[in-house]
């Protein structure tokens, strides 16, 4: 292709016309010229071959070269070389120790710090020096010092205080712990959030962890001033004694609502009240007569009985009265009004609406003498005001509604004589819960063994020597749990209520008075021992626990510890539904 390309150039070279006559060259000067053109037409072609074979390894090379700095990356610790530099696999074991030691350490300095701060609190402020240790580590200083005894530090001004900043120190120990397991908590473990919970971990000391819940200052009340001559019949007819209590505190609102006195029915429709709360308590709280037994209603009205207007808040049925009930109001020679809801609406909806104030006071405001307004027990009014700790109506009391004078005596003398102050109470429910719980989105009845575990937890935390049973639970199951209740390798007591002994006189005053025996008086009396204690395990989804929380609250005796039987967990074993 060379001489090709050179013949052509020639070819054109003679076809030109000078534009001047010329001397025409020798052939030897051809020569020489057709011998240039050649070597540099070679020359070019040499070089353009090069240049593509080199581009190509460039090529091939910016290919190859990132392949292999992977495989070098994942195939060498590259922490390992680079130590004195940040290139660091920040997954690797030893670097996660490394950095769990280093925050160790901080916290360490944290603590020293604290445990200074304590000690030289007990110490005079007269002394001449005071030691100066290093300050904790932080980003911004590496080598300031700081005198221990700071000014400006609070004193401990109580016991309780110093308990609260030893507790501090406990907490920070605990997060040091946590700090120096976390490698070996697995890649996705938080620390903070061990940090957070810092409470759960601490055991046997009982130090602030279950203190009391402090009693809200800002309480929601409404004043109870009633009109002497207008009344409102309390009807509760739905459940057992627990649900009862619940109606009757909702009646108390809407009687103060109203500006009515409040009449407690008679134990032919009801239970006996006056056996079982202290009535005359209520009216000793507020300052005048709110509330009436039934046979002091009947004096008031000389012997003319009546219940001028049924105005129901359940609608269906109204007033949750049925014919038997309705015929027991006749048998006692009270005379009937008109049975109507308010909200006659509602009897078509499965569930109840919530109701407010301005709901009722529209519906429920009559010049009537005497009203009747139903079960109260499902109605959903003002929960949260309703069911605040001490109630929603203003006292001077604790609480408003509690046990009979003789039932809170006899309590007394049962811890006294069985428990001492310091006792865990536990709400064990039983019998018909199993059926109650299972149809339940959430089953709340607990396998023993597993039940077993979650007190232990409580009795940890709490520090406790002993456990108040109160349950329907057969032998064979209370017997199994005491087996299984056992901490740092000791059997912590169950005690059960006994039954009546002469020989024993804690009980004395009930059977005195002839209430002593008597099972609503007993189901009181558990409660009100359960009520005592200073931490208690209750049964979710039971009135009778709920009826236990609201006398803490109302007492003031509310543990930080408090919960249902194993809380935020669901039983490791489900019977099937029928």
């Amino acid at each position: 292709m060379v001489r090709e390309a050179s013949s052509d150039e020639e070819d054109d070279n003679q076809a030109l016309v000078p534009e001047h006559e010329v001397t025409p060259l020798s052939p030897r000067h051809d020569q020489r010229q057709f011998g240039a053109l050649e070597i540099a037409n070679g020359l070019r072609v040499r070089i353009s071959r090069r240049l593509r074979y080199r581009r190509w390894q460039w090529y091939l090379l910016a290919i190859c070269l990132p392949l292999v700095l992977i495989l070098v990356f994942f195939s060498l610790d590259l922490g390992r070389l680079f130590r004195g530099i940040t290139i660091i696999r920040a997954d690797s074991p030893g670097d996660r120790m490394r950095e769990a030691e280093l925050r160790a350490l901080f916290l360490l300095r944290n603590q020293e710090l604290g445990l200074l701060h304590l000690w030289n609190q007990t110490v005079p402020r007269s002394r001449a020096s005071l030691p100066s240790i290093p300050s904790p580590p932080s980003n911004n200083s590496s080598s300031a010092t700081v005198i221990a005894d700071l000014p400006g530090t609070p004193v401990p001004a109580s016991l309780e205080e110093f308990r609260s900043a030893l507790l501090e120190q406990i907490k920070l120990n605990k997060q040091i712990q946590a700090a120096l397991l976390s490698p070996h908590r697995g890649r996705n473990a938080s620390l903070e959030s061990v940090d957070d919970n810092v409470d759960a971990y601490l055991s046997g000391t009982g130090v602030g962890v279950c203190r009391k819940v402090d009693r809200p200052t800002n309480r929601r009340t409404i004043e109870w001033k009633p009109k002497k001559d207008r009344f409102l019949f309390a009807i509760c007819l739905s459940g057992q004694m627990s649900n009862h209590l619940i109606c009757l505190e909702k009646h108390m609102f809407f009687a103060a609502l109203l500006g009515r006195v409040l009449v407690f029915p008679s134990h032919k429709l009801d239970y006996d009240y006056s056996q079982v709360l202290d009535i005359n308590h209520i009216n000793q709280c507020l300052g005048r007569e709110v509330v009436i037994s039934y046979d002091d209603f009947v004096v008031k009205m000389k012997y003319k009985l009546k219940i001028d207007r049924f105005i129901c808040y359940i609608a269906n049925p109204p007033c949750y009265l049925d014919e038997e009930h309705v015929k027991r109001l006749k048998n006692m020679g009270i005379s009937l009004g008109k049975i109507e809801a308010a909200w006659s609406e509602d009897a078509k909806l499965k569930m109840q609406k919530k109701r407010v104030v301005a709901d009722i006071m529209p519906k429920f405001s009559s010049d009537d003498e005497v009203i009747a307004i139903g079960d109260m027990f499902y109605a959903d009014v003002e929960e949260e005001w309703v069911m605040q700790p001490g109630g929603p109506i203003g006292h001077k009391c604790k609480a408003l509604i509690q046990p009979n004078r003789l039932i809170l005596l006899t309590a007394q003398r049962f811890v006294q004589t069985f428990l001492g102050s310091n006792f865990i109470a536990l709400h064990f429910r039983r019998h018909g819960f199993l059926k109650f719980c299972n149809v339940k989105k959430e089953s709340c009845f607990y396998p023993i063994p597993q039940a077993a575990e979650c007190i232990l937890r409580v009795v940890e935390r709490a520090n406790v020597p002993v456990i108040y049973l109160s349950t329907d639970a057969g032998e064979s199951e209370a017997n199994l749990l005491q087996s299984l209740v056992v901490f740092d390798n000791k059997l912590v007591p169950l005690v059960k209520r006994p039954n009546h002994n002469s020989v024993e006189k804690w009980d004395a005053l009930l059977y005195r008075n002839h209430i002593g025996g008597d099972p609503q008086v007993e189901a009181m009396l558990d409660k009100t021992i359960s009520a005592m204690s200073t931490v208690f395990i209750g049964a979710s989804g039971s009135t009778f626990t709920e009826d236990i929380l609201r006398l803490r609250r109302g007492w003031g005796v509310a543990s930080h510890c408090d919960e249902y039987l194993c809380k935020d967990e669901l039983p490791n074993f489900i019977a099937e539904t029928e």
